[in-house]
């Protein structure tokens, strides 16, 4: 029953979470985010962090992992081991972790379970807090952190030290001697489904959760799953381009690089090759949408002129595979963590580019390269 159930149901479910799963307001968002990013450069230390970096540090920002209890409605139980591997990789070559909220799942668990079945990641996190390399970021899912009194002293045993959890950091540094300001924030501001909305909690809580663990289904589907930005990501991006910052967020698991999706830089691609009349990269480009199962090759409306909004995408997808944001060696890289075989986790580049490139004001003076590129040059 259950087999047919998820036939019946899994695609309308996912369709539904996309469609219900926020509800963005644009003065809300704009007035929240110009108020947090305003406070932590008058006076940091109280709602988030600013710290000063240079070409030697190292930043692995993560998102979204949405710890369960490893039941049915757990959607990081799959990924944990490429989580775990991850953080080692970062761990041992001294990089500072940034857990940029909604990372434990308390809407639907309770901490305690939350805690019995994290240990292991829990440890490795731990790892970068007595590196004094570990920042955390609340998010809507996790807002527990922030509010309960008894939270300090939760973090705490969990931890073995104080922790302290902030709702946004600004990395700052100079580029090419100009100062370059990067905010960090979960991005569920203004999001009116996760704000302080207690009924989106208690429907998730007591609906949605027993619901998705009967049919067990995770609505998280893949990394690239060739979509525009999202209303949210859009209206994020919107805010970061009247900036003179780079927005970074997490919260609506979709990854954003250089303000793009993954579909908007093929159509991107797309756009330059019938300009140019280069028809082997029109059929490169072709083929690829077809086995990406891409339908048209329309170029959709959308503008994205500036390069300074980037999101982490999660560490839940229903593959397994987890997406995050390394900032190193002058660069900024959206990165993926996937299984090679079974629990056999490798890293993978998919995009990056300079961070002096974030300088600039559109895309087209902005040089990236992606996946095929980053190989090649690695090759030679």
């Amino acid at each position: 029953m259950r087999k047919l159930l998820q036939k019946l149901f899994s695609g309308f479910v996912v369709k539904m979470a996309n469609k219900y799963a926020s509800r963005p307001n644009s003065v809300r968002i704009h007035q929240a985010l110009t108020a947090l990013f305003k406070s932590i450069n008058q006076q940091p230390g109280k709602k988030g962090l600013r710290l000063d970096f240079n070409q030697n540090d190292r930043f692995i920002i993560f998102s979204d992992q949405h710890k369960g209890a490893r039941n049915y409605a757990d959607d990081f139980g799959f990924c944990e081991h490429n989580y775990l591997a991850a953080l080692t990789y970062y761990n041992q070559n001294n990089y500072h972790l940034i857990s940029l909220g909604d990372s434990e799942e308390l809407w639907e668990n309770t901490l305690e379970a939350v805690k019995k079945h994290n240990k292991k990641n829990f440890e490795l996190e731990k790892c970068f807090l007595q590196r004094n390399a570990f920042t955390k970021i609340f998010g809507n899912h996790d807002l527990y952190w922030d509010n309960d009194p008894l939270a300090g002293f939760q973090l705490e045993s969990i931890y073995g030290q104080k922790v302290k959890v902030y709702e946004g950091l600004i990395l700052q540094t100079i580029v090419n001697n100009k100062p370059l300001q990067l905010f960090l924030t979960h991005g569920h501001q203004g999001d009116m489904q996760s704000d302080g909305n207690w009924f989106s909690k208690w429907f998730v809580s007591n609906v949605w959760a027993p619901f998705q663990a009967y049919l067990r289904i995770n609505p998280n589907t893949p990394a690239f799953n060739n979509q525009l930005k999202s209303k949210h990501n859009k209206l994020m991006y919107q805010w970061a381009a009247t900036q003179d910052a780079v927005l970074i967020t997490g919260h609506t698991h979709q990854p954003v690089f250089n303000s793009l999706t993954h579909l908007e830089r093929l159509y991107i691609k797309l756009n330059e090759a019938i300009k140019q009349n280069d028809e082997a990269a029109q059929k490169k480009l072709h083929d690829q949408m077809f086995k990406e199962k891409i339908s048209g090759a329309e170029i959709p409306a959308f503008t994205a002129l500036r390069t300074n909004y980037f999101n982490s995408g999660c560490c839940c997808f229903n593959d397994g595979d987890i997406t995050g944001l390394e900032i190193a060696d002058g660069k900024i890289r959206l990165i993926k963590w996937e299984y090679k075989t079974k629990n056999q986790p490798i890293r993978i580049v998919l995009e990056e580019t300079e961070l002096a490139g974030l300088l600039f004001n559109n895309l087209e003076q902005s040089p990236t390269c992606g996946a095929e590129d980053w190989k090649s040059k690695v090759a030679h």
